[in-house]
């Protein structure tokens, strides 16, 4: 069951990657990160006000938020610390590179995150799942000759750095969610209305603090369909992805692996409507990511 749950997941955050290059096209990225986050967050809104008029009808519908500890509070804010970082970087990286370069390299994450299974939670891989994770990698490195051919040197491109940044740190992300889940056994909504809420919170600040005074250098702010778009999406997306990682049996390393097997329908799309080179080539590295993928989908059982 835990699989499909990831499917779903890796379903909408192919529709939200779309809608976040549309976001980000010629726009300023902190007031898009805090408008698409805040849209997150109103959309769980009315379940943590219902949670304190009408308790029972929503833990009878298994949409209950209940009150957390400080304690509890740290810890999902470390993950919003986490994803803020990532987002940042990937919404940077999505605004000045090609999609079809950005998603494939986002599609690595799984590498990060099944090392971090392997040493943090003692997940073991079988022979499968190695092959598919050096099939990743392999794919990555012929991703950095086609970016070249778009006068992209992955070596010296600075939104290069960016997006393998958000990799990691998404990784890390990816990492700690079986903690806040398996470990600590939070419930899904407490996660996604404290965490949008903690983010919402620091792109606010980003915003307020490092956008406003510098507005003339970093581009003025255009609303876009895409933005609340891209919050509805990624809640979408989270909570099924939570959903599944919370169940007992579920290896994140697998779940992180499904995830990105949304990068097949972007790449294809976006790169249509981006109008991006090189699409047909970009397609062979690609079905060497996608057999990766599947070798450690099907090496699940």
């Amino acid at each position: 069951m835990w699989i499909y749950l990831g499917l779903l997941a890796a379903l909408f955050l192919s529709f939200n990657a779309l809608c976040r290059k549309m976001s980000v096209s010629g726009n300023a990225v902190f007031p898009v990160l805090l408008v698409s986050n805040a849209t997150s967050l109103l959309l769980l809104f009315p379940f943590f006000l219902g949670s304190l008029f009408w308790m029972d009808e929503l833990k009878a519908l298994g949409l209950y938020i209940p009150s957390i500890k400080a304690e509890d509070h740290m810890y999902i804010g470390i993950k919003a610390l986490l994803m803020t970082v990532s987002w940042t970087l990937n919404f940077y990286a999505l605004k000045y590179l090609p999609i079809t370069i950005v998603t494939p390299i986002r599609g690595s994450g799984p590498f990060f995150t099944f090392l971090g299974a392997i040493c943090i939670y003692n997940e073991s891989p079988v022979l499968l799942q190695w092959i598919g994770f050096f099939l990743i990698v392999i794919s990555m490195i012929f991703y950095s000759r086609l970016g070249k051919k778009e006068g992209i040197n992955f070596k010296k491109n600075k939104w290069i750095l960016a997006i393998v940044g958000a990799t990691f740190f998404g990784s890390c992300s990816g990492l700690y969610d079986k903690f806040l889940f398996q470990y600590k056994t939070y419930e899904v909504l407490t996660v996604q209305w404290w965490f949008f809420f903690y983010v919402t919170l620091f792109m606010f600040l980003l915003v307020w603090f490092f956008y406003r005074p510098n507005k003339e250098k970093m581009g003025a702010f255009k609303f876009h369909w895409s933005i609340p778009a891209s919050g509805v999406l990624i809640f979408l997306a989270d909570y099924f992805y939570f959903k599944a990682l919370s169940q007992p049996e579920a290896l994140v390393m697998i779940l992180s692996a499904v995830k990105r097997s949304q990068i097949l329908f972007t790449v294809i799309i976006g790169g249509i409507l981006f109008k991006e080179r090189n699409k047909k080539m970009k397609l062979i590295p690609l079905l060497g990511v996608l057999i990766g993928v599947f070798l450690i989908l099907f090496s699940a059982d």
